[in-house]
Parts: structure tokens; C-alpha cells; sequence
């Protein structure tokens, strides 16, 4: 996998904390910026950690599935897109958060809630032999940087916007999948 696949592939991850992070914002106040830059750090290092453990699990099956890891690769991106897009229509009522609700536990929670996609892409990486210390800490510095740019300019650009950069990391996810296998069956 290349550096640009792997920085797309960054930042398709951290769309969904992305989004959840716009309607955190919104339900502030007036969000302060170091305050969000620590929300950003927790969530970024909760999506770098995930994928490491996905990785050691695909690394220790690998051997016994390497025929078919770019079906398993296009499978999982091709799931995790798919809902994504489907969480990108959903209505939810994120921005109706209670901000007296930003408990360290309650953010724990949420930054584990949206990082479990990281875990099965973590699987996938391990199976497309990419440098996952690299993959994981391009995953954890976009997902900190979203963050924390989502609590700060959530009260200015609303759900919505979270919502359509949730829409584009699946396609994202989805064209990243599509490519592996292509590159596998074709290249």
C-alpha cells in the first residue's frame, strides 16, 4: 500500500469521529481550543491503537487465509464503507448531546464506539503487509487533528457537514478495497 493510500485511508478512518466531534462541538458552548486538542489526542489514540490489535490478529491468521486476503481486504472495506454510508443517512440525534455528559468514561466510550472499524481495518492491513507502526500513527494524528478541528468549528458548520465527511470515508474505504483487489486479481 502507498503513503497516499495510507494517508486516504488515515483520514477515511477518522470521518466518523469526525462527525461525532462536529456535534460534540455544537453542543458547546463556546468550545475552547485546548480542550478540544485533548478530546482530539484521546480519540487519536484510542483509532492508533485499535488497528495494531486488528493487525496482530490478521498477522497471526495470515498464514492460514494468504489465499484469499485480498477478498477478505475488498470484504472488509466494502462492509465498513457500506456503513459508514448508511450512518451518513441515519438520523441520529448526536447533536442533542448534553454536554454535562463529556465525562473522561463517557469519552472513553465514544472514541472506542468509533474506532472498531480501525480494529477490522487493522485485519486488512496486516493482510496487505503494510508498515502498520506507520499505518496506526497516520491513523491517530488524522483522527486527532479531525477532532479536534470538529469540536472547534462545530457550533459553525453543524451536523450536516460531519454527516457528508462520514459519506466520503466510505466511499473512500470502498475505492481503497476495490483497488486492492483489482491491484491483486489484475495489476
Amino acid at each position: 500500500m502507498s503513503f497516499f493510500a495510507i494517508l486516504l485511508l488515515s483520514f477515511a478512518m477518522s470521518t466518523d469521529a469526525f462527525a461525532v466531534a462536529v456535534c460534540k462541538g455544537v453542543s458547546l458552548k463556546v468550545p475552547k481550543f485546548w480542550d478540544a486538542l485533548k478530546v482530539g489526542l484521546l480519540f487519536g489514540f484510542i483509532e492508533a491503537i485499535t488497528p495494531i490489535l486488528g493487525w496482530l490478529l490478521g498477522y497471526i491468521a495470515l498464514q492460514y487465509i494468504e489465499e484469499w486476503d485480498h477478498w477478505i481486504i475488498f470484504a472488509l472495506m466494502l462492509f465498513l464503507g457500506l456503513r459508514m454510508i448508511y450512518s451518513s443517512f441515519k438520523e441520529d440525534e448526536c447533536c442533542d448531546d448534553d454536554p454535562k455528559n463529556d465525562s473522561i468514561l463517557m469519552l472513553v466510550l465514544l472514541a472506542i464506539s468509533t474506532s472498531i472499524d480501525a480494529f477490522a481495518v487493522g485485519v486488512g492491513l496486516a493482510l496487505a503487509s503494510v508498515n502498520i507502526g506507520f499505518a496506526a500513527t497516520m491513523i491517530g494524528l488524522a483522527t486527532c487533528l479531525m477532532v479536534t478541528i470538529g469540536i472547534v468549528l462545530g457550533k459553525k458548520i453543524g451536523c450536516i457537514v460531519g454527516k457528508k465527511a462520514e459519506l466520503i470515508g466510505g466511499l473512500v474505504l470502498i475505492f481503497i478495497g476495490g483497488f486492492t483487489l483489482y491491484q491483486h486479481l489484475w495489476g
